[in-house]
Order: C-alpha cells, then structure tokens, then sequence
C-alpha cells in the first residue's frame, strides 16, 4: 500500500472517530440516566482521542488529516435526534442508537485492517478496533438490561 492509500484509509477512520465523538455527545445531551450520560461522554472523548491519534500519524505520513465526519455520520445524528423526538429520548433509545453507530465503526475499522498497512500503523489500528469493540459491548450490554428492564 502506498502513502496516499495509507493516508486515504486512516482518513476515513478520523472521520468514524469524529462520528462516533458527535454522536455519543448528541446522545449524552438526551440521557436521562446520570451514569448513561457519563458513559457517552467518556465514550465521546474516546473518539476524540483516537482520531487526534490517527490525524498525528497523517501528518507524520505527509498528509492533510480530516477533520469532520461523513455525511453518513450527519445522517445518523440527525436521525438519532428524529428518532429521539418520536420515543421521547428515552435511554434505551440512545442505546439503541449508540450501539448503531458503535456498529458501523466496526465495520469501518475490520476494513481498514484488511488493507496493506505499514506495522506500525496496524499496530495503532488494532488498539483501537479493542476500544471500539469495548464500546459496542458495553453499550450492547447496557441496552439488553434496558430492554429487560421495560419488559418487566
């Protein structure tokens, strides 16, 4: 893989992280639950560091780092304050919203790794494909308790 596809990739995923940042804060803003709310901030500022992280290594390989999200990523929000509105911002859809967007992260960093990338570079990804799985889980988690919880 050359610089520029390198360079390409890593964009992308600033601009997931950057997604993930925006979304976990819109989410916290419409938590109810306290300890919900500090989940998705600490989890925001997770995103925030992963993508200062990935635009560091941009740099250091000649590029210009991204420094937004997707129109995907816009989307999303947008849809999760739509969705918000209509079930009155309930946790469980904040949850269910979160775990969406942990979702496509997923996906956007298991690509990524499947890419020729320079060890170190894979090394960072890695970590932080860790960290974004840990997020998903515990999201996931917490939405089944949710879920059991309204059913009861």
């Amino acid at each position: 893989m050359n610089d520029k596809q390198t360079i390409s990739t890593l964009n992308n995923l600033i601009e997931t992280c950057k997604d993930g940042e925006y979304g976990f804060k819109a989410s916290a803003e419409h938590a109810v639950n306290p300890q919900i709310k500090d989940l998705f901030l600490a989890r925001a500022q997770d995103c925030r560091q992963a993508a200062a992280e990935l635009q560091t290594i941009v740099m250091q390989q000649g590029g210009k780092p991204e420094d937004s999200g997707t129109a995907t990523g816009t989307v999303h929000r947008g849809w999760v304050a739509v969705k918000g509105t209509l079930a009155g911002y309930t946790d469980l859809a904040m949850l269910e919203e979160t775990e969406r967007g942990e979702d496509a992260a997923l996906a956007r960093y298991r690509s990524a790794l499947k890419e020729e990338l320079p060890q170190d570079i894979r090394s960072v990804l890695e970590v932080q494909l860790q960290g974004v799985q840990r997020n998903h889980d515990q999201i996931r988690t917490l939405r089944d308790q949710h879920r059991a919880a309204e059913t009861t």
